[in-house]
């Protein structure tokens, strides 16, 4: 049955000899996996541009009820992008955000609030022109909310990590995680680089006990790197 949709890539993955098997978070199904064909032929490169990670499309697609790989019908860019693929520091955060999501994002079911929030993050982000370096804690925070496990407070952070034997938090890292749990992306939240790194390591550390299945992220170092 057709369904139209709006949707966030992911990631893509070749399949044979033209065709790629990309995962869109879909605002009607969820996390859903789309077989397209003819996207690494000479005349796919148009289609090609439109699975790059985080692009927003709106679809018409063949859904199934019964899961699988499903197939799209038409496809066009929601919101073009002008300064993700463009600026270093974006296209960091972009990176580190697709990983985080790939591994997190598993309800084969719609979740239009989650949907609407990504979707919201995405944009804000290529819209700024500034004060956007702390984007990617205040996203870690937020998500948690929608995978059921937000903190209140930066104290309960630090109580279930220090179980962990994760190192002693001062009270500036305290005072940090506090304004994090309700900052908003265009508040200025002052910290340096080594703060900004050691709170990415609290929060992933976080992520780690509540969401099952995160391993290693990849983009750690080179966010921590790009990050100052």
């Amino acid at each position: 049955m057709l369904q139209k949709t709006r949707g966030l890539v992911l990631n893509n993955l070749r399949y044979r000899e033209t065709s790629v098997i990309v995962r869109i978070y879909t605002e009607e199904f969820g996390l859903q996996s789309y077989i397209e064909n003819g996207v690494r032929s000479a005349k796919g490169r148009n289609k090609a541009a439109l699975f790059q990670p985080l692009t927003l499309l709106d679809l018409v697609v063949y859904h199934k009820d019964s899961g699988g790989i499903q197939r799209l019908s038409e496809m066009k860019c929601n919101y073009p992008f002008s300064s993700i693929p463009f600026e270093i520091a974006k296209s960091v955060i972009a990176l580190f955000l697709t990983e985080i999501l790939s591994k997190t994002l598993k309800e084969e079911t719609g979740n239009p609030a989650l949907f609407k929030f990504l979707n919201q993050s995405v944009i804000w982000l290529d819209e700024a022109k500034s004060q956007y370096e702390n984007f990617h804690l205040i996203f870690l925070m937020q998500l948690a909310f929608f995978l059921g496990f937000a903190p209140q407070r930066g104290e309960e952070i630090a109580e279930q990590l220090s179980e962990q034997g994760f190192p002693v938090f001062d009270d500036e890292a305290i005072r940090l995680l506090n304004e994090l749990t309700s900052a908003q992306y265009d508040q200025a939240l002052r910290m340096d680089r080594s703060m900004r790194n050691y709170l990415l390591e609290v929060l992933l550390k976080f992520y780690e006990l509540h969401a099952d299945g995160l391993g290693e992220i990849k983009s750690l170092a080179v966010v921590q790197e790009v990050m100052r």
